[in-house]
């Protein structure tokens, strides 16, 4: 998960969340929307949905907010027409990267996206060209103070999770994705609440960065993520902490 893990340890000590709470509402706005236009608009009925509202509650979006998103996504009001597209290519160093948006205009994104890889040394590729070297997990980080490992353990593999690692201040809870949100069920039935949960990509193998290119592929990953369409970015690269301590000053 090394790739996983250094780009989602990045991200937390970038700029608060304050800061960056407009763009999250974007994504989780875009996201229930999606979700509620693909299975309906009751959360019970729609797991997809039912995740995508409680992420949004666990970052404090209105309540209003998330009533209008489902709402667009079923018809009942208007609003923008989004697809999700999943875009592939290469960082610097050969790094894979990964790029999943949500947009109403694909050109332009397209366009956009296409810029962010260039600009850095990397290139947009074809449909295919990366995904392969990536498999498709559930990560459910539970904080330790939440419970015991071998607490967690028992509730998690009856729903279906495969692994748990140690992260440091939390318990990683790995599974296959139609297993997610049944450990999402075991964990709310328990009184566990996470402190995220995503349906991610996890790279099976990394390419280890430093110097300029690291900062290459930094610079790169950060653009994506600004990205209004963007939702997940993910990539295959491994920096020494040290060098992250660095580069993220």
């Amino acid at each position: 998960m090394s790739g996983h893990s250094k780009w989602a340890s990045i991200k937390h000590k970038k700029a608060s969340l304050d800061a960056k709470r407009g763009k999250l509402f974007t994504r989780f706005i875009r996201e229930i929307q999606i979700a509620a236009r693909e299975g309906g608009g009751d959360p019970e009925m729609n797991p997809r949905l039912r995740t995508a509202i409680a992420t949004a509650k666990g970052q404090s979006m209105p309540q209003d907010n998330i009533k209008r998103a489902v709402l667009r996504g079923t018809g009942q009001l208007e609003g923008e027409n989004f697809e999700e597209i999943t875009f592939e290519g290469y960082g610097p160093a050969g790094v894979a990267v990964i790029v999943e948006v949500v947009t109403d205009n694909r050109n332009r994104t397209v366009s956009e996206l296409r810029f962010h890889f260039t600009k850095n040394g990397g290139n947009l590729g074809e449909n295919g060209c990366v995904s392969w070297m990536f498999d498709k997990r559930s990560v459910v980080a539970i904080p330790k103070e939440a419970t015991t490992e071998d607490q967690l353990l028992e509730i998690v593999l009856g729903a279906g999770a495969d692994d748990m690692t140690d992260d440091g201040e939390t318990w990683s809870v790995i599974s296959p994705p139609d297993a997610h949100h049944a450990v999402l069920e075991e964990l709310e039935k328990a009184g566990i609440t996470p402190a995220s949960a995503d349906v991610t990509q996890i790279p099976q193998n990394t390419v280890k960065i430093e110097g300029k290119q690291a900062a290459a592929v930094l610079r790169m990953m950060e653009a994506m993520e600004e990205h209004d369409d963007v939702q997940n970015v993910y990539a295959n690269f491994d920096i020494d902490d040290s060098e992250l301590e660095r580069l993220s000053a």
